[in-house]
């Protein structure tokens, strides 16, 4: 069992970014599951990701700094490099090519992107290839 139920990011521009993590997550089975209207949180939008149930929240808000950073689960070194691939053709830039971080542990395996919004956005896997 994971410590986190769900988390909620703060982002500038909702349509930017679900754009970006539309594109970014696909390869990692996650999805929009859930979308609630500005007319019930009297904010604007509230965007849930996940697989199985909404555990990334994306509302509206002020850029805030300093920046966020979430590693997300992938299944294997492939859906890292996919991850990668798809976020960079989303519109996030590059904050680490997949590849090991040995210096965390043998297997870990890992990919870093930041997010319109400079959120560093991590894919890793720690199973051996």
């Amino acid at each position: 069992m994971g410590i986190f139920d769900h988390v909620g990011l703060v982002v500038s521009d909702l349509d930017r970014a679900t754009a970006f993590y539309d594109g970014a997550l696909a390869p990692l089975g996650i999805r929009e599951l859930m979308r609630i209207p500005a007319s019930v949180t009297g904010r604007g939008d509230v965007v849930g990701y996940g697989s199985a149930k909404p555990e990334l929240w994306l509302s509206p808000g002020a850029q805030t700094k300093p920046h966020v950073h979430l590693a997300l689960v992938a299944e294997n070194r492939a859906a890292v490099d996919a991850f990668y691939k798809a976020a960079l053709a989303a519109g996030g830039v590059d904050n680490g090519p997949p590849g090991l971080r040995a210096h965390y542990h043998p297997d870990y395996y890992g990919a870093f992107v930041l997010d319109p919004d400079g959120h560093n956005i991590e894919a890793c896997c720690h199973r051996p290839a």
